[in-house]
């Protein structure tokens, strides 16, 4: 048995274990952790990202005199690097590295926006010492992560994704560039830090996850709960939940404290009317369909069966037609326009669900609009010129609503958005970066006697809310 040679290879993604075949797991209660026998090259197979488990069970059946394990599926560098400008760190970020630390160097740290989340990261890598690459959602965020690791480490980074395809010890890439090229460069890091975690668990993304064999991993975020619980899938692929802080255990001494306020607007007579009808007929569909928009399949249902038929047309058309009525009445523009004449020395934040209304507010009140539509280089200017104090305003749908650096925002204003507690909760992070004297504050605009009501209410349990 001392004879018997095993090594470990990386393998699109995966790891294949040669020399070892199911007659001699002697010494191995059962094959390492997470392989299965792959009868077309008639070798053990494991996914990347059970690595460590592999490594620990092959290094521990070599040690009890079974044979000699080689370990050659890892490529990644051992590093020096030092942090150029290493600073005191928070208690809470400390806190957070201790923890993770504690647990393998592996799992999840859930920090509100602006808590120095990043400053955790650098830590991690600082402690590993192995080659890392930051994973984030974004092109904004890639190249802001980029910015952090040159300042932090003084080294090349490398670039996945924008059209750059550059791989260094330190890589930065975003989610959609990190699934695609993982089964080749898998073996490529030590240690990868998901930005943003909560948007790996989807069934894409997880793929960045599962085909790396990096066994430090850090998932970073400051809402991670999802509508789809898929969250409990980073227990095994990022690791649990190690360390978690709320907007409200940092709001005064690491954040700005921060006032919610709720304002209700009534619709006009001929919106109230239209409303009713509307919602009339898109609930009637529902009913007469057996319908539950409370399922977990209740919009796709909706959706299939109103394309079936005219009657179910008219529903559909109908629901999109109540629910802006809701979320871009009369009445919020005009309170839009007072909290404008209020806070006109404030820069603020004006948020909304749909570009219609992003495009609507810009025209009436001459304030830049960002969403998905500007190009990165405008977006850049008009955040640029509103952290300096050029534009007192921006009104945006979705697309700031985590990741970007606006630290001089401190009004925020709600005008619409979904029944999401993570949305809310990310767009108030976009104003509680700390400074001296600042108290922000987030209104939240809410059309009365429409299901924008029961949204709010749900939101508002939510502790940051409390």
């Amino acid at each position: 048995m001392s004879a018997v040679q095993i090594s470990l290879r990386f393998d699109s993604g995966t790891l294949l274990v040669d020399g070892l075949d199911e007659s001699l797991c002697e010494g191995l209660a059962a094959p390492p952790a997470g392989c299965v026998w792959d009868a077309r090259v008639k070798r053990f197979r494991a996914p990347a990202w059970r690595y460590r488990d592999v490594v620990t069970a092959l290094t521990r059946w070599s040690r009890a005199g079974h044979g000699t394990f080689t370990d050659g599926a890892r490529r990644y560098n051992v590093l020096t690097l030092a942090q150029r400008a290493e600073r005191q760190a928070y208690d809470h970020q400390r806190e957070a590295i201790a923890a993770w630390q504690a647990k393998g160097s592996r799992g999840v740290v859930v920090l509100p926006t602006g808590a120095g989340k990043s400053y955790v990261a650098e830590m991690a890598i600082a402690s590993v010492q192995r080659g890392a690459l930051v994973v984030a959602p974004t092109l904004d965020l890639m190249n802001q992560w980029y910015e952090v690791l040159v300042t932090a480490f003084g080294v090349k980074v490398g670039l996945l994704g924008g059209g750059y395809h550059e791989i260094e010890d330190l890589t930065v890439s975003t989610y959609d560039s990190a699934y695609i090229h993982m089964e080749r460069l898998g073996d490529r890091w030590g240690l990868v830090v998901f930005d943003e975690c909560h948007h790996l668990p989807s069934p894409t993304y997880l793929h960045a996850a599962e085909m790396s064999l990096a066994p430090y991993r850090l998932g970073l975020t400051a809402t991670l709960e999802r509508s789809d619980g898929r969250e409990a899938l980073l227990d095994d692929r990022v690791g649990p939940v190690v360390y978690a802080k709320g907007i409200k255990d940092l709001a005064g001494e690491y954040l700005a404290d921060y006032d919610v306020e709720t304002v209700f607007v009534d619709l006009t007579p001929e919106e109230a009317a239209a409303y009713t009808d509307t919602r009339a007929t898109y609930k009637n569909f529902l009913w007469d369909k057996g319908i539950s928009m409370a399922g977990p399949d209740g919009w796709g249902r909706f959706v299939m069966m109103s394309s079936r038929s005219p009657e179910g047309r008219r529903a559909f058309l109908a629901y999109r037609e109540q629910k802006q009525i809701s979320l871009a009445s009369k009445g919020k523009l005009a309170v839009l326009e007072g909290l404008f004449r209020q806070h006109a020395k404030d820069r603020t934040l004006v948020f909304t669900n749909d570009n219609d209304t992003v495009y609507t507010i810009s025209r009436t009140f001459l304030i830049p609009a960002v969403t998905h539509q500007t190009d990165i280089k405008e977006r850049k200017e008009i955040l640029d010129r509103f952290n300096s104090g050029a534009y007192p305003a921006i009104v945006t749908s979705r697309v700031l609503n985590e990741g970007v650096n606006i630290p001089e925002a401190s009004v925020a204003i709600i005008l619409s958005g979904t029944a999401s507690v993570r949305e809310h909760v990310q767009r108030l992070g976009r104003i509680l970066r700390r400074r001296e004297g600042k108290r922000a504050v987030l209104y939240e605009v809410i059309t009365r006697g429409t299901v924008e009501e029961h949204q709010s209410g749900r939101r508002r349990e939510h502790d940051a809310y409390r």
